[in-house]
Formats: C-alpha cells, structure tokens, sequence
C-alpha cells in the first residue's frame, strides 16, 4: 500500500506507483495536472490488465461465426485429449500390473531366491575352472550396478568409491504417485557396512500431470556407518612445525558421490529472494536431478537385462551412427563439388596456357597437418 495526496491506493502490479516522479515540474504542468494524469494513466492500465487485444471482438459478424466454428473444434479437440489422458492413464497402470510377476521372477533370479534350469539343448559351455566358486556363487552379482554403469547418464554420477555400496543393491522399484503426482524410486539393499537403511527412497512431486514440470523433490536421510559416508571426504593437514598442537587437522568436505541423489537440492518459496545467477544454477541443478531419476524410471527398471548385458546400447548408438552417416555424406558432396570446380578451373587455364601437363587436383586439408589435441576437461 502507498499513500499519495492523503488517500490509500492499491499497488498496481505493473508498479506505476511512481509516475508521477517522472513528470518533472519542468513539463509546465501544475501539481494537480500531474497527480490527475498519473491516476489516469493508472486507470487505463489496471483497466487493460488481463484484457485481450481487443482484435477479436472487432471483427465483423461473418468472421466472429467462423471464429465460433473454430472455437467448438477446439473444444471437440480439448473433449478428445482429456479422454486420451484418462484412458492413457488407464492403460499404463493396467500394463505396469503385467510387469510386475516379471519384475519379481527377474528379482528372485537376480537375488539367488530361485535358480533356473536350462534346457538340454540350449546348454552353455562349461567352464571347467573355478567350478566350486560357480557352486557357491548364486545369483547375478553386481547386476545393478552393471546396468546402471552402461548407461551414460549413469555413469557419469557413479565414482568408484561408490561401486562398493552399489553391488549391495538388491532391487530398485518405480511407484507411481497419484495424489500428488509424480512417482518415487526404491532402491532395495542387503545389509552392507555403509548405511544402515535396507531401503532409499526417492520421490519427485509434480507440479503438472501431464507435463514434467519439477515441483520438488524428497529424497531418504542415509544413516551412514561411522567413517563410511560416501557423500564427504576428510582432509587431514600437517600442523605448523613449531605449532603447541602436534596433532593433524582434520576438515570435512563434500565429495561427487551418486547418494547425493537422496539429497536433492531444495527449491525455495520464494523464487523472488534467490539471486538470477542462484536460480539458473539450482534450475541446472533440478533439471539434472529430474533427468538422473526419469533414466532410472523410464530405462534401468523396465530394460534393466538389456543394461546388464549391454544390448540396450545398440538401440542408442544406431541413432548416433545415422548422424555420423549424413554429416559424412554431407562432407563427402562438398568435397566432390569443390574437385569438380578445382578441375573446371584448370581445364580453363590449360587451354589458355595450351599445357600438356596433367591436372592437378586441389586437396582440401594440407599435406602433414596434425588434428588439434583433444584435453581433457
């Protein structure tokens, strides 16, 4: 609220509550004249905010019916969409049912509950070395971390510090949230020397059903075992020679580690408080984090054998190999094009000059030049 001339005011969101600071008493207008036009102007606008542009309601009468025309399509589309949503909806909750006897046969297999019997003509060679450590091996070891270690985006979040907490993951689950929206990753573990917590969780809350717009995300408090905390890294420093205390300084500091993931950053309230620069940052920060948990939802669980084994990379890399192919035939025709023009213009200067020595083509790179090192960042 601000006071002007003795009366409150409501704040204008377009902020013209100092208007009348940018007519100067050198426009020849009086005190009066001024405080007039700035309320004036003040109505004009407040009385514009949220209007349309006026354009439709200035079209003749003809036109308005087939803008009318068009509207009811649109609402026929808009009827449309909601039902494909709905029945969307309908149908991944009844197939997510389907997956779910293979998740658990995949589990059981995985973990060593069950073992599986292969068919007489469908036998693996033997290995005959190591046979009793293949006795007592069950299941499949490091299947986890194996799957999540192929895929790229992955990988990159996975240190070796943290591969030895990663083979004691169990399973990991995608639940889908109705109310609010969104879905929560659980990561399943067998008791290990890390972290007490046989479960961690994830969740993502959506701000949008259909869209995947981040509200915020949760993420499980790990209960780290003494000296164990992956996330965090103790530096010991050498005291002063001369110094009274001769014992080392010891200072903690974070360290990259894939458990941050259960320590998703945290949006603020008020998005009016946090600096520009903050904000991109922590937005890279939750696109990332958002990123990290729908590969792990839409990809590692439902194709976690494809991971494991490696196949699930070929679909990906087919992708990239037909970028390759274009931009090579796109080089392969400019190069063509330019030995074409290179051998017109020597046929040009042969017949001027009436030389019998043979054309000489052009070569697009120098002889001997060495491509640019590639550093590593």
């Amino acid at each position: 609220m601000s006071k002007r001339d003795g009366s409150d005011e409501q704040a204008s969101p377009y902020a013209m509550a100092d208007l009348g600071a940018t007519l100067a008493p050198g426009t020849g207008l009086s005190a009066a004249d001024r405080a007039g036009l700035v309320s004036a102007l003040k109505d004009k606008l407040q009385h514009l905010a949220g209007k349309s542009s006026g354009y439709v309601e200035s079209l003749s009468l003809e036109v308005k019916k087939r803008v009318n025309a068009l509207q009811e399509l649109q609402k026929q589309h808009d009827e449309l969409e909601t039902r494909f949503r709905e029945e969307r909806a309908a149908l991944e909750a009844k197939y997510q049912k389907l997956y779910e006897p293979l998740y658990l046969k995949r589990s059981d297999i995985v973990n060593g509950v069950v073992d599986v019997e292969v068919p007489k003509d469908g036998t693996p060679e033997s290995d005959h070395t190591g046979s009793k450590k293949q006795a007592e091996e069950k299941g499949i070891p490091e299947f986890w971390l194996t799957a999540m270690k192929t895929n790229e985006i992955l990988a990159s979040q996975i240190t070796e510090r943290d591969e030895g907490a990663l083979k004691y993951v169990r399973d990991i689950k995608a639940v889908t949230l109705d109310n609010p929206k969104g879905f929560r990753l659980d990561f399943y573990f067998e008791s290990n020397p890390y972290f007490k917590n046989l479960v961690l969780s994830k969740t993502y809350h959506m701000a949008d059903e259909d869209e995947p717009i981040l509200d915020r995300a949760i993420g499980t408090e790990i209960e780290w075992s003494p000296g164990k905390n992956l996330t965090q890294k103790i530096l010991k420093k050498k005291p002063k020679k001369g110094a009274k205390n001769a014992k080392p300084v010891t200072k903690t500091e974070q360290c990259e580690s894939f458990f941050s993931f259960f320590s998703p950053p945290e949006t603020p309230e008020d998005d009016d408080d946090v600096d520009t620069d903050v904000f991109e940052q922590l937005q890279e920060q939750l696109e990332q984090d958002y990123d990290i948990g729908s590969t792990i939802k839409d990809k590692i669980i439902p194709h976690a054998v494809s991971w494991f084994t490696g196949e699930a990379l070929q679909g990906e890399d087919f992708d990239d190999d037909e970028d390759e192919e274009d931009i090579d035939g796109d080089d392969e025709d400019d190069e063509d094009e330019d030995e074409d023009d290179d051998e017109d213009e020597d046929d040009d200067e042969d017949e001027k000059l009436q030389s019998r020595k043979p054309v000489q083509k052009k070569s697009t790179s120098q002889e001997g030049e060495q491509p640019s090192d590639c550093k590593q960042q």
